[in-house]
C-alpha cells in the first residue's frame, strides 16, 4: 500500500521552522495551511488519546488517509463517524454485508473497497481482544524518553524503529492496512511522540 506522510501537510519549504499564526503565536507551518488544520493542530494533534474505541477510530482514519491528504479525511470525519457507528468496535464488528454495501455507496466517506474491508475486519478482530488491550499495546511503543525537539519539518522523521515494531506487532496479531509510516502517523496524532516543532505553541502537549 501507499504510505502517508507523518505530518498532515508539508509546506513548499520543509526546512522552514515555526511560523506565526493568526494570534501571533508560532506554530508548525502545516497547521497554518487551512483553518481545519489550525484547529486540529491546536486542539488535537499530538495530544494523548486513550481508549480502545478512540484509538480504533484513529487507526481507521490513518488507514483511510493512505495515498490522500489528511485534510480530505479531516473534513469528512463526522461523516466517517456517522457511517461507522462512532467507531465503536463492538458495533462495527456486527456490521453485515448490507452495511458494507452502504459504506461503499456513501459519498461522505472514502469509498475504497480495501480500506472499508480492512476496517470491518479489524473491528471483528479487536472485538475479541480484552478491554484495554489495544490501548495498552499501542502505548507500550511510546518512547520512554523524548529526543531533541525538531526545529523544522525536515527534522521530523517519517518512520522510526518504534513505529516499525508497532506495525509489525499489529500485523502479527492480524490487524490489516498498517505499515511503519502509518503507525508513526498514528503515534504522532495520538501523542505517543511530540513532533510539534521546538518553537511551536503546542509543543509539550504530548505524553501519557
Amino acid at each position: 500500500m501507499s504510505e502517508t506522510p507523518t505530518v498532515p501537510a508539508r509546506p513548499a519549504a520543509p526546512a522552514e521552522g515555526a511560523l506565526p499564526g493568526p494570534d501571533g503565536a508560532p506554530r508548525c507551518p502545516w497547521g497554518l495551511s487551512a483553518e481545519d488544520y489550525l484547529v486540529y493542530h491546536d486542539t488535537e494533534w499530538g495530544r494523548p488519546v486513550h481508549g480502545d474505541d478512540a484509538l480504533f477510530e484513529r487507526l481507521c482514519l490513518e488507514a483511510f488517509q493512505s495515498g490522500l491528504s489528511w485534510i480530505t479525511i479531516l473534513r469528512r470525519r463526522e461523516s466517517f463517524r456517522a457511517a461507522f457507528a462512532g467507531f465503536e468496535i463492538s458495533a462495527v464488528a456486527e456490521f453485515t454485508e448490507a452495511d458494507r454495501g452502504r459504506l461503499l455507496a456513501d459519498p461522505g466517506i472514502i469509498r475504497n473497497r480495501a480500506k472499508v474491508d480492512a476496517t470491518l475486519a479489524n473491528a471483528r478482530l479487536l472485538a475479541d481482544w480484552p478491554e484495554g488491550e489495544l490501548d495498552a499495546l499501542i502505548w507500550s511503543y511510546a518512547p520512554k524518553s523524548a529526543g531533541p525537539a525538531p526545529r523544522t519539518l525536515a527534522d521530523v522523521p517519517a518512520v522510526t524503529d518504534a513505529s516499525t515494531a508497532l506495525a509489525k506487532e499489529l500485523k502479527k496479531r492480524g490487524v490489516r492496512f498498517i505499515g511503519p509510516t502509518t503507525a508513526y502517523a498514528l503515534m504522532q496524532a495520538c501523542g505517543l511522540v511530540d513532533d510539534h516543532l521546538a518553537d511551536c505553541v503546542a509543543r509539550g502537549t504530548a505524553g501519557r
